[in-house]
């Protein structure tokens, strides 16, 4: 006789209001940063069992925000993220593999400008709490570093004195709390 054991797996959403997705890149000798404010996503999170989770996530490429609207429009623009022809940044795992603990790679397909690579998120999960209102939150943080060239997105401009304006090498910082 066989005994079938329950699915421990639980479907969280991406609380956008207390969560953020992040950025910085070099432009000239500083850092640019900016954020995306309009995104949506799922973690569905096996505890027991953490690669068995699933995560999904898209994030409205129009919702740039680097504080200057100008800049913001550029990056709007088909010099950069295209959003008129790429209106979506999308993320979607193929697996999660325990590092440590509470340490994940979380590897998945990263598609941007219409470009889809293969990227590993190093993530950690810092725990489950509950807010004042009764919800439990579990929360999420992960970082990495792309290169903008291997999504397309190559504009740049020749500074006079040598290099270039704007870096290739993009950090990404993600920091999630989902219900």
């Amino acid at each position: 006789m066989r005994t079938q054991t329950a699915v421990a797996t639980r479907t969280l959403a991406i609380d956008r209001s207390h969560s953020e997705v992040a950025f910085q890149v070099r432009h000239l000798l500083s850092k640019v940063r900016g954020r995306f404010t309009d995104f949506a996503g799922t973690i569905a999170l096996d505890e027991a069992n953490p690669e068995h989770s699933h995560v999904s996530v898209t994030i409205n490429a129009t919702s740039i925000d680097t504080a200057e609207p100008q800049r913001d429009a550029h990056l709007r623009s088909a010099d950069f993220f295209d959003v008129e022809k790429f209106p979506t940044l999308t993320f979607e795992s193929t697996s999660v593999v325990p590092r440590g603990r509470d340490t994940y790679d979380v590897v998945g397909d990263l598609t941007i400008h219409g470009t889809t690579r293969q990227v590993t998120l190093p993530a950690s999960f810092l725990g489950a709490a509950q807010d004042p209102w009764g919800n439990t939150k579990h929360v999420f943080e992960a970082e990495l570093t792309l290169n903008r060239k291997d999504f397309g997105l190559s504009w740049n401009a020749a500074l006079e004195t040598g290099g270039f304006l704007v870096g290739d090498d993009v950090k990404v910082t993600l920091s999630v709390q989902a219900k």
